[in-house]
């Protein structure tokens, strides 16, 4: 049947569509209307908003405008909820808003437009206001990851991170192994190493990428104003040897050592220790020889040459032997039952100083300089802070966080050179503390600079080596403009940005940080999740990563999903069935980091495999119907599962 015929001034769909209002209609008109006008007061208050906003706004760079404006919309439309609004739109099968965060006000506009057709109201649509669409929103967020990243590689649309260890200077085949597995980004973490370091980790990235045929870019970022802890006294120097046994002691795989003249400077391959011993000595060693020492504990203990080469002698042994800087080796030739040729042995290197700490006991953090140690046999010890200002300010009751939240305490009194902690967090049976561990004062405000004196130094630096510069513990709009202030003086104002937002202080203040960061040409956030689980609590992790994810891509402003990706993997050579789910949600970011590990390259593969699956069913929160081809449906039969 003909529609009715509508007023002269209804668009053609719009009669159609009003058609519809009748009895037995699928949507409730009165109910339609009413959506309307909260939505048109909706809308007023973005655009009220974004004006209210306006100096921030017109503060970014003429590329980043639109984005600027889009993210002024954002915070506007999340300060209500809107849980009641999106279920009566989705009700009568319209958008519910959920997925508008790059281009929020004109998702809006588009259901005011549907609902107009819907009573049969006119509508003019006005773009004018609208600083993104749906697909110029996605395309300004890709384009901003390519002016701070690069391309991405083809088939997989989020690129991968990866930290470089320290090996990484003087190991080309390392770094052109982490090339041909995938690698985008290097990273260079300027808490450790030099700037001689990062001139040759940058140099073997040049030259590994250039050898491969592709782009790969380098990250510096700058250690900031990290709490840690202090130095401890050195553990025993002491080398334990252990052979691996099975279920009933018998060796399957015997200690091994490696061995090599003293000055030398060789490794050995597999990453076995090395002790260096007197060159006269070790120019005797033949395969077979036999090695005998009497270790720390007294014990005789045996040792056979089973590989010799230049610089290099591998011996093997078939008990546990401790052996320390004062063992003497003795060389027995084959047949020979007598006392041979002896050296001595160094390069044991000491253990590292450690706490031992239980719930209950009571810890001193002190000034830095303070001497750390143990105070009494049990209960008691002391460490110091890298960082006085944060001692000044903390208060009793106040909690404090060591080594990424491993143990936790509670202010309980001030002492002389700092404050007193109870241990009350730790797993049964103790947690060990040792130097360089972070500490993180979640309650605590510290106003501590973007920039330390060391992170200028550093800059000037890595900024000649680097595509990207990375702020660690960015908190506000003046730390991103100081950094950037820094860069220009270095003659690098173009350089890309990535803060680091870690701490709950960061994280409150990202509107601020994200506007800041429009204002240059490229830059991007990392979620640095390892501090922000401290920081924030590890139970409310998963809303703020969420929350972050949104207001980036508000902004367009790419993003680094960070800290123990695929960790369990590039340590082991195993991943954990969590942390593969935990990968797949990186496929939400433009780039995801990976940790160093000896497993390095198993974790890049994995994670390049699980990327590239994904994106054909994720794109930011959007779920796309991609076919799903696992279950093969005939007739007259069920699925059949495929891998």
């Amino acid at each position: 049947m003909a529609p009715p015929r509508a007023s002269r001034r209804a668009k053609p769909h719009a009669r159609s569509a009003a058609a519809g209002l009748g009895a037995g209609a699928p949507w409730d008109p009165v109910a339609c209307r009413e959506l309307i006008d909260e939505l048109a007061a909706l809308r007023a208050a973005m655009l009220a908003g974004a004006a209210r906003l306006g100096s921030w706004v017109d503060g970014v760079h003429p590329a980043h405008r639109a984005s600027a404006r889009n993210l002024a919309h954002f915070l506007v439309f999340r300060q209500a909820d809107l849980r009641a609004l999106q279920d009566r739109l989705a009700s009568i099968g319209l958008s519910s808003l959920g997925r508008s965060e790059s281009h929020v006000l004109a998702n809006v506009d588009k259901v005011l437009g549907l609902l107009h057709l819907l009573v049969g109201r006119p509508w003019q649509p006005h773009r004018h206001d609208e600083p993104a669409g749906f697909r110029s929103g996605r395309h300004q967020l890709r384009a901003n990851a390519e002016r701070l990243f690069g391309s991405a590689p083809k088939g997989r649309g989020v690129r991968i991170m990866v930290t470089l260890p320290s090996e990484a200077a003087h190991d080309a085949a390392l770094v052109e192994g982490l090339v041909a597995a995938g690698m985008d980004i290097a990273r260079i973490n300027c808490a450790h190493d030099d700037a001689a370091g990062w001139r040759a980790m940058a140099a073997n990235v040049r030259r590994a990428a250039k050898a491969a045929g592709r782009s790969v870019g380098v990250q510096a970022d700058l250690a900031g104003p990290k709490l840690r802890t202090g130095a401890l006294p050195p553990g025993p120097a002491v080398l334990r040897l252990k052979p691996q046994r099975d279920a009933f002691g018998r060796v399957t795989a015997p200690a091994r050592l490696a061995l090599r003249p003293a000055g030398s400077g060789a490794l050995a391959a597999d990453g076995t220790s090395v002790l260096d011993v007197e060159s006269d000595w070790f120019a005797r060693l033949r395969v077979g020889a036999v090695l005998r020492c009497v270790d720390a504990r007294g014990a005789r203990r045996e040792f056979v040459v089973r590989q010799r080469r230049a610089g290099i002698a591998v011996v093997e042994g078939r008990q546990t032997a401790y052996l320390v800087p004062q063992t003497r080796l003795v060389l027995h030739g084959e047949g020979d039952a007598g006392s041979g040729p002896e050296t001595g042995i160094d390069g044991i290197v000491p253990a590292a100083g450690e706490l031992h700490l239980q719930r209950g006991d009571r810890l001193q953090l002190l000034r830095a300089g303070s001497a750390g140690g143990r105070l009494s046999a049990r209960g008691r010890a002391r460490i110091a802070c890298t960082l006085d200002a944060a001692l000044a300010v903390v208060e009793v009751g106040q909690p404090v966080w060591f080594d990424d939240g491993r143990i936790g305490a509670v202010v309980r009194r001030r002492v002389a050179r700092g404050v007193e902690l109870e241990i009350t967090a730790a797993r049964d049976g103790g947690e060990t503390l040792r130097a360089d561990k972070g500490i993180n004062l979640p309650d605590t405000v510290l106003a501590l600079p973007a920039l330390t004196a060391k992170d200028l130094d550093d800059l000037a630096a890595v900024a000649p080596l680097a595509d990207t510069v990375g702020l660690s513990f960015a908190q506000s709009a003046d730390d991103v403009r100081t950094l950037r202030a820094a860069l220009a003086r270095l003659g690098a104002p173009e350089r890309g940005i990535v803060l680091k937002v870690e701490t709950v202080r960061g994280f409150a203040h990202l509107p601020e940080l994200l506007f800041a960061a429009l204002e240059g040409p490229a830059a991007g956030v990392m979620i640095a999740r390892g501090d922000l689980a401290v920081e924030c609590g590890y139970e409310r992790l998963a809303e703020v990563q969420e929350e972050m994810l949104w207001a980036c891509e508000a902004a367009h402003v790419p993003v680094v999903w960070a800290t123990q990706v695929l960790e369990t993997l590039a340590h082991t050579g195993l991943p954990s069935r969590a942390e593969v789910t935990d990968a797949a949600m990186g496929e939400r970011a433009e780039c995801v980091m990976l940790n160093k590990g000896p497993r390095i390259v198993d974790a890049m593969r994995t994670l390049d495999d699980i990327l590239r699956r994904m994106q054909g069913h994720q794109s930011k929160k959007r779920t796309l119907l991609r076919a799903l081809k696992a279950w093969r449906l005939a007739p007259g039969a069920g699925a059949t599962l495929s891998r």
